[in-house]
Order: structure tokens, then sequence, then C-alpha cells
């Protein structure tokens, strides 16, 4: 399929599959949509309740798992943000198709993002090797596992998941209850999904495995997304 590096309208690059006419990240502005739908809806929100909590705060660390890790730009600026909050981070991306080293090496985040003093943990964050822990700094641990969402088999281990999937457009099947239930499984109780999706399908397929669904504001390009949590 063919495949090409657009710049998004914040300046940020994103891959444009044209036979699809989908984007990895928005064409609205790939850095604001991650900060938006990952951050701010999923990890600032969960942080809120992490430090008001003693006993999620002695655990230490937070897990997330990413659906879709793609261009590793979420888990780039989930390593940001966890250095501002004083945060430990275990983040497990889930891909069945891994970026090029090429398209790689022509994505823009970090000077987008103002952060150069962390280009290494940029490149190192790409190019660990696959299906191993790996420590990219002393407080932010991934393990990128090459693997189809349908072989997601995890229980009542991460506090956050960025649901980064192609659109339903495209592949249907990777929005259904099945798929969501795998979700629901793998949360730690209180836990929350987080997605630029706001289709109602989605959210009745969320609901009926479970969650509680929130509809919240989208962002730039999208009226509304949703956020699900694990009651």
């Amino acid at each position: 399929m063919k495949r090409e590096i657009i710049i998004t309208s914040d300046g940020s690059t994103s891959i444009h599959l044209p036979d699809w006419n989908e984007q990895y990240h928005s064409k609205h502005g790939a850095i604001q949509e991650a900060y938006h739908v990952f951050i701010k809806a999923g990890l600032e929100h969960f942080y809120a309740d992490f430090i008001s909590n003693s006993d999620k705060k002695t655990e230490g660390e937070i897990s997330i798992l990413e659906i879709g890790f793609g261009t590793g730009l979420n888990a780039f600026i989930t390593f940001l943000e966890g250095k501002k909050k004083s945060l430990k981070v275990n983040y497990v991306g889930v891909e069945a198709y891994p970026v090029l080293d090429d398209e790689i090496q022509k994505l823009n985040y970090v000077s987008e993002l103002k952060a150069t003093e962390y280009q290494p943990e940029f490149d190192k964050i790409h190019s660990v090797s696959w299906d191993e822990k790996q420590l990219i700094s002393d407080d932010f641990k991934l393990t990128k596992r090459k693997q189809f969402f349908e072989q997601i088999e995890d229980v009542n281990k991460f506090d956050i998941i960025y649901f980064d999937a192609f659109g339903a457009t495209n592949q249907p099947e990777l929005w259904t209850e099945a798929i969501f239930l795998k979700m629901y499984k793998a949360l730690k109780k209180e836990g929350v999904l987080t997605t630029y999706s706001a289709k109602g399908s989605v959210r009745r397929a969320m609901q009926t495995v479970g969650f509680t669904v929130e509809r919240l504001a989208g962002p730039p390009g999208k009226r509304e997304m949703l956020r699900a949590t694990k009651k």
C-alpha cells in the first residue's frame, strides 16, 4: 500500500495512506491530536486521580497500553509529560506492521516539540528491539509488541489505554465488542481508555462489554471523542 509523509495543519508530520484516505495522525494536527485525545483526556485525567490517591501513588508507576504504536508520537509525548510530572511509566505499544526506518527519519516530532535534548530517547524508542521490555530512561520502560490486536490477552494490567487504531471505515474489525472486551479485561479497575473516535457503534460496543462511556469535545477537526472507564 502506498504511503506518504505529509505535513499536518500544526506543522507536524504524519503518514498518509492514499488508498484508504487515512492518516496515522489527524491531518488537522498530529501533535495537537495526540495531546488532546491521549494526554489531556487520558494521562492527565488519570494523573489527577493518581496523585490524590495514596494507594495508587505508592505503586509509583503508571502502566499504559497503546493500540497502534505507529510513529511513536504518543509514546514520545508521554515520555516528555512523564518527565514534567516526575512519573514512572511502563509503556506497551502494540503494532502489527511497524513503521519503516526511512519513514521515521522523516518525522519532525522532536523539532516541533522543541525537545532536541531528548533526540536520543526518541531514537531509542524506535531502535530498541521488539517484544522485550526496554529501558528508555530511568523512569520510562517500553515494550513494543509486534502483535495483532486480536491476540492481546492481558488481564488487569494497565491504567490507561490509548486506542489509536485506524478508523472503523477501513478496519471495522478493530472496533468490535470482541476487541473492546479485550481492552476491558486488560485495564485495572478505574482504568481509562481514550480514542479519537466518536461513532455511535463504537460507543455502544464499549458499553456492551461493561465500560462507562463519556463523550468529550474532540481535537481540531473533530466535534467529539470518547473516553471509557472500567468501574
